[in-house]
């Protein structure tokens, strides 16, 4: 009876395969449910008529697919790319609409593409080791997968037996042999693009039936769990959602997590694949959220374009994924309101609703202060972000300590960034790249993003002998990771980190720490101490990227403003401009520069003597290639330094009634009262008010009790303002 009911169940399998289709990207019930609401909702509908609109124009039309010959920004590359988000959002209109003329527009695409794939060799323009054949890079080839097997899947009801044949064997079966055979290395890689590349042979495997590639994009390619799209999920971030490239490329891996999980979950919900690892896809959203700046640009973390913000297609597919895996999270509201588009699930549905009906979102997403660990176990580093303020009025301080972020990471240990207002203070330099560009290099990383854009001096922080971080080299730099000493912030009045870094130079022990303080009246404060340690006399710079005009200095430098020269010849020293220059001794320096309506002062103790440097960016770049951004470099030179800087914001301006107040800083004298292996303490003069930090650099034991001086305090840090213990 037992063989009989199982010759029975594998005669039916085609049938009860076909019947569950479509599958990936939403079920025939849940298609039916997005259907009736499609005129409820203004924004649902307008992101139905949208997409609608645009495939309408291509009925009845004999859809282009060409021979791949173009770099990014061709025309081959990007009609390539074009044909598969078609070919997606043809295959939802017919699910949606019932109307066979999409489901043939989809048909007809693939059928070329059955009959292009297998002519394909290594692309023309590929210049990887991971070379596409649709795209000039594998990755481009992955999201054609990804999409094109949705739309497969949403159309396959409609297919005959022998054209879907057709389609898997010459479309996808090259494709996919090449990922997982010619490419297998790629393929299996821990990296954002084996996420693209095991969500596209996965979505593939699903939309076809084809268990193998299921098994190949879940587990590897030799199927043993080591590799593919679970280990992904198990070695790319951090317990707290943190991905060590940075939010930028979260937000690229995020939209295949979400879809192909999407897809898991329909296909087979025992595997419980949002729940993975404590809900980690969850977490690496509103992690990767709350490192954006106030106008949803993500955080230039490493490489990174400063032009992407969280209304990229990724985003928006993430966010409605996830309203339907994890509940409605209403703290999602200002960001999808922003994103003023949906897709039309019933993710997708539900968040239409709420804009549609609730009338209090906030103009802002939740900002906090918070800090994420780095590394699969959360043991590698990571970052701090202390807020301070609300709404337009925030002000951001960004810390990092993490490991080195793979091949997009820079080299930037113990690294600051400043934003204020939604403006960039103190900047990095993100990535030197014009995507989709084809003059620029096909839209590919130019030489400058390492020669320049990943070297230390184009950071905030410590510079050796003007040689780079673990001397600008990967290899060597993912051995390391930065260590968090100890911070404090569940107090807004005083936010605090220190960390240290021991392996960028020999012998060399660089240890900095953070202070975001809110003073009487609202005055905002950021006091950095940064302590080096050496065995040997070096040379140390520490630059300040800032963004603004400089409105004065407290120094005299001699500008050189008849013939200039470079900073130095390696390591991005040699893409600076030394525009201007100063000698100073036993001093307090000061610049001030203007950005937008707010000053902000860097105030700098010169303890000894010191060299000051005033530079551009865009020597040696006969391309243009460079942004030309100021900076103002602090060059010590000795075994033991410290810098003590004040960061300071103030005053306003007002360019339509020429008005300025508050425009001077109101630091007047940094003083380093105390500076050995034991403790810092450092007094900043505030017109007649002093304020005091002392804190220990040894014993991070909040119990623990010190004394330096006349001081005396408990933990690893004490804050004295005019007196008082903050």
């Amino acid at each position: 009876m037992k063989g009989l009911l199982k010759i029975i169940f594998l005669l039916l399998l085609p049938v009860l395969m076909q019947a569950q289709h479509p599958v990936t990207f939403f079920t025939k019930t849940e298609a039916v449910s997005v259907k009736a609401s499609l005129l409820k909702y203004p924004l649902l509908k307008s992101s139905y008529t949208d997409l609608k609109k645009d495939v309408d124009q291509w009925i009845g039309k004999d859809v282009d697919v060409p021979f791949p010959k173009d770099p990014a920004g061709g025309y081959t590359h990007d009609k390539h790319k074009a044909n598969y988000t078609l070919m997606f959002n043809s295959g939802v209109l017919y699910n949606l609409t019932g109307d066979v003329k999409y489901a043939k527009l989809v048909k007809d695409m693939m059928l070329k593409y059955a009959a292009l794939n297998p002519t394909l060799k290594n692309h023309p323009e590929a210049t990887s080791s991971s070379p596409g054949r649709i795209f000039w890079q594998a990755l481009n080839d992955a999201n054609w997968m990804v999409y094109t097997g949705m739309a497969y899947d949403l159309i396959y009801n409609s297919l005959t037996s022998a054209e879907r044949k057709k389609i898997e064997d010459g479309a996808f079966k090259p494709e996919v042999d090449f990922f997982t055979h010619d490419l297998k290395d790629w393929f299996n890689l821990i990296h954002n693009h084996a996420v693209w590349a095991t969500a596209g042979v996965g979505m593939i495997g699903i939309a076809t039936n084809n268990q193998d590639y299921i098994d190949m994009a879940l587990y590897g390619t030799e199927k043993d769990g080591k590799r593919g799209f679970i280990a992904l999920m198990d070695n790319l971030f951090s317990p707290d959602g943190y991905y060590t490239e940075g939010p930028y490329y979260t937000r690229y891996a995020i939209l295949p997590y979400a879809v192909f999980a999407n897809a898991l979950n329909n296909w087979k919900p025992s595997l419980k694949i949002f729940q993975h690892r404590n809900s980690i896809l969850q977490k690496a959203l509103l992690t990767c959220l709350q490192q954006t700046n106030i106008d949803g640009t993500f955080f230039p973390f490493n490489d990174a374009l400063k032009e992407k913000d969280f209304t990229s297609n990724e985003l928006v597919v993430a966010i409605n994924t996830f309203w339907k895996a994890y509940g409605a999270d209403k703290n999602l509201l200002p960001v999808a309101k922003k994103q003023n588009r949906v897709m039309l699930s019933s993710g997708g549905v539900a968040i239409a609703a709420e804009l549609a009906t609730n009338k209090n979102i906030p103009a802002y997403y939740n900002y906090k202060t918070f800090e994420s660990t780095d590394g699969v176990k959360g043991d590698e580093g990571g970052i701090s972000v202390f807020r301070n303020g609300k709404g337009q009025d925030l002000t951001s301080l960004l810390y990092k300590y993490t490991a080195h972020g793979l091949s997009h990471g820079h080299y930037d240990k113990l690294g600051i960034m400043l934003y204020d207002k939604g403006n960039e203070i103190l900047t990095n330099y993100g990535s030197v790249r014009f995507i989709g560009v084809e003059q620029k290099y096909g839209g590919r990383y130019l030489a400058e993003n390492k020669a320049y854009a990943g070297q230390t001096i184009a950071h905030n922080t410590i510079v050796v002998d003007e040689t780079s971080h673990f001397n600008g080299k990967e290899s060597i730099a993912e051995n390391f990771h930065s260590d968090k000493l100890f911070s404090s912030i569940s107090n807004p009045t005083v936010q605090v980190v220190a960390a240290k870094e021991d392996n960028a130079y020999k012998n060399t022990h660089m240890q900095r720490t953070l202070y975001m303080l809110e003073l009487p009246e609202n005055k905002k404060m950021i006091v950095d101490l940064f302590n080096v340690e050496s065995d040997k006399e070096h040379q140390y710079d520490l630059p300040f990227q800032y963004n603004g005009h400089l409105i004065n200095t407290s120094f005299k430098y001699k500008a050189n403003t008849d013939k200039q020269e470079t900073l130095g010849n390696k390591n991005g020293y040699q893409y600076i401009w030394n525009e201007a220059e100063a000698k100073v001794e036993n001093t307090t320096a000061q610049i001030t520069f203007l950005n937008d309506r707010s000053y902000y002062s860097i105030s700098s103790l010169i303890d000894g003597s010191a060299k000051i440097f005033l530079t551009r960016t865009g020597a040696n770049d006969p391309d243009f290639n460079l942004r030309h951004e100021p900076a103002m470099i602090i060059r010590k030179n000795g075994k033991n330094q410290s810098f003590i800087n004040v960061i300071e914001i103030h005053g306003n301006f007002d360019p339509v009634y020429e008005f300025s107040s508050n425009a001077y800083p109101s630091v007047k004298e940094i003083k380093l009262l105390q500076q050995d292996e034991n403790y810092t303490v450092a007094e900043v003069s505030l017109g007649d008010k002093k304020l005091i930090i002392a804190q220990c650099n040894k014993n991070f034991d909040t119990k623990q009790v010190h004394s330096a001086g006349t001081l005396n305090w408990t933990g690893p840090f004490v804050v004295i303002y005019d007196g008082k213990i903050l």
